[in-house]
């Protein structure tokens, strides 16, 4: 490490007394704490895990009073901000005339139209609650047009909460066998071919694009071509690349079509909404202007509900009247730019680290050995949240100003003080408060288990 400005790290000031009550509450009634694991507090320090009240824009609120610039901005399901008044406004028209109906509401059909305006790859749409939903009925789609079971998956990290993907992760307690689900490597068109070569596949699932991770030239092309030779269905999941790549998806940004894609988190701006998309030959399968078979393609109560399709249309129209992702690309690059300046500064550039698209950021956190920590995360955590800063990732918004950045940047200034400190001394022991984070999908409660 380089010579860095000699500062002692700065006082404690912030508490959490009701977020803690209201936690240990919600342990005692909601397994794990929260209805998302990216959402629960073993994902944040012990006794630091804000409850939330109120967000406006790129700010949120917690129990205690303490506000926060929010990043990840709801799992990336914001990208317009907390409570923008377009989306709001709309919802409330249509919500003081009904949610929720016994027939489609003409609502079902703009919205439809909508999409489909925006994503010129897909022929039909159907909207859902969740991505996983869509996910999951996007392969049952594909099992059901080529009569085939098994799935090949990227090695990315999260497709669906159903049997098929989360039975290959560490958490498969509960699940039967899920050898028909197969894996092979981003960017690497040798591995798609040997899985394919193997036997039939029905479909080949992944992300177009991470936030780490763009596609090699002819990549994409190559596993679309892969496809089409084995007959097997291209799935793309547009969930986080949607509204933050462009409105029309990865799949225009990087002239690939896919067969079905699947879409959620940013579509409603945080209102519940997600949607299977793809070519009208497979998606038919599903309706009625079929001799096949039909499929069982996704039926929900809540799908077609009033309030998130009119969240949707009110998105669509601020992405096809404004420029969102430059505004949240503009916010991710000052922020980049500006922390990994300070890591610089303070020697530390090799530890600390923002990367990823300017609209996608995350950060990594080396321990002295230059290996990936949990415990120098959780302690970079939790100097930002002593700060005003509330996030797992650094992923903006169109909400962020540039007065978010510079106070984001000056928390993070902070921060590295406590990150060196913890460098020199090649541990966070006197500087971490409590037991660090552990990943969300893992086979034990431990390392951050609750004592009943």
């Amino acid at each position: 490490m380089q010579s860095a400005p000699s500062e002692d790290p700065p006082a404690r000031h912030r508490r959490f007394t009701r977020s803690n009550e209201l936690q240990a509450r919600l342990h005692e009634l909601v397994p794990g704490g929260a209805h998302t694991y990216a959402r629960g507090a073993d994902q944040y320090p012990e006794q630091m895990a804000p409850i939330l009240v109120r967000g406006k824009g790129a700010r949120v609120w917690d129990a205690d009073g303490n506000s926060y610039v929010e990043y990840g901005m709801g799992l990336r399901s914001v990208t317009l901000g907390h409570g923008f008044q377009p989306v709001s406004e709309a919802v409330a028209r249509v919500i003081a005339d009904g949610v929720s109906f016994s027939r489609p509401s003409e609502l079902e059909l703009l919205a439809a139209q909508d999409f489909l305006r925006l994503v010129p790859g897909a022929d039909m749409v159907k909207f859902a609650k969740n991505g996983s939903d869509a996910t999951t009925a996007a392969v049952r789609l594909a099992r059901a047009a080529t009569g085939r079971t098994a799935i090949a998956i990227c090695d990315q990290p999260f497709f669906s909460v159903d049997d098929w993907f989360i039975g290959t992760t560490a958490m498969d307690r509960g699940i039967p066998s899920t050898d028909s689900t197969v894996r092979f490597q981003y960017n690497d068109l040798a591995s798609l071919a040997a899985v394919l070569d193997a036997g039939p596949v029905a479909a080949v699932v992944l992300e177009a694009a991470t936030a780490l991770a763009e596609p090699e030239p002819g990549f994409l092309q190559g596993v679309r071509s892969l496809c089409d030779t084995h007959g097997a269905l291209l799935i793309f999941d547009e969930m986080i690349t949607g509204f933050r790549w462009s409105a029309s998806g990865a799949q225009t940004v990087y002239g690939v079509r896919p067969d079905l894609s699947c879409w959620g988190k940013a579509m409603g701006n945080g209102f519940p909404l997600s949607a299977l998309a793809g070519r009208r030959e497979f998606m038919e399968l599903g309706g009625l202007r079929t001799d096949r078979e039909r499929v069982f393609l996704l039926s929900t109560t809540h799908g077609p509900e009033t309030a998130s399709l009119a969240a949707f249309r009110a998105v669509v129209r601020e992405y096809e009247t404004g420029d969102p992702i430059a505004r949240m690309e503009h916010a991710g690059q000052l922020l980049a730019d500006g922390v990994n300046a300070v890591a610089a500064e303070f020697g530390i550039g090799d530890y600390l680290q923002v990367l990823g698209r300017p609209s996608c950021l995350i950060y990594a956190t080396r321990d002295a050995d230059r290996q990936p920590s949990q415990a120098f995360r959780t302690l970079f955590i939790q100097e930002l949240l002593d700060r005003g800063v509330l996030g797992q990732s650094f992923v903006t918004s169109a909400a962020h100003t540039e007065a978010d950045i510079a106070e984001t940047v000056a928390a993070c200034r902070e921060a590295a003080i406590v990150y060196r400190k913890a460098l020199e001394q090649r541990s966070v022991e006197g500087l971490l408060i409590g037991r660090p984070v552990a990943p969300a999908i893992r086979r034990y409660a431990a390392p951050r288990r609750l004592e009943s």
